[in-house]
């Protein structure tokens, strides 16, 4: 079972666990339903200061070309120049700026992200989840977080118009995180 320690206990070098991380999206389609996709390739750390969570950072490199949506032709659509361009640019990031508690489990974390060779700033709200030694001896710390994007701010503006109104895709991207990271060291 999970428990919290104090959180100075926590403080620390972490490695996101692919293995058992989600980083995922969800966009309207049609204007009727949604589609939802995740990143199946990335990395990231995080370095978590339990004694002054504003000095708390972290970083994700997520690679395009790991794009799933359930669909090889729509994957291979959104990996494609009308979209992601991941031959030019492979490689999506996220750099924090800034974090803080918001109290209880509840944090913000600001930063960059860049897409298309564009970088905007994003904020994530997280909840932290808790603390763990799993039966290998790692230990672990869990997070889950949400975002919204506008893809156009990005350059992401592919899009056809609907016989009935409206767009194929929507603007707004629901961004959503499932982090489990692993204390180094």
């Amino acid at each position: 079972m999970s428990s919290t320690p104090d959180l100075a206990t926590l403080s620390g070098e972490y490695t996101i666990d692919p293995a058992h991380t989600t980083i995922g999206f969800t966009a309207r389609h049609a204007m009727v339903t949604n589609v939802k996709g995740k990143f199946l390739d990335f990395s990231g750390t995080l370095h978590l200061d339990g004694g002054d969570p504003s000095r708390s950072t972290a970083s994700l490199d997520v690679t395009m070309d790991s794009i799933d949506t359930g669909s090889p032709d729509r994957d291979g659509h959104l990996k494609s120049s009308d979209f992601f361009k991941t031959d030019e640019f492979p490689t999506m990031t996220f750099r924090s700026t800034g974090a803080e508690s918001l109290g209880g489990d509840d944090y913000r974390i600001t930063g960059d992200l860049t897409i298309l060779g564009t970088t905007k700033p994003l904020v994530i709200d997280l909840e932290f989840n808790g603390a763990a030694k799993d039966p290998f001896g790692n230990e672990r710390v869990g997070f889950e977080g949400k975002a919204e994007i506008k893809r156009s701010e990005w350059g992401l503006t592919w899009n056809a118009a609907l016989e009935t109104g409206g767009v194929l895709v929507s603007d707004k991207i629901k961004l959503n995180f499932d982090i489990s990271a692993i204390k180094q060291g």
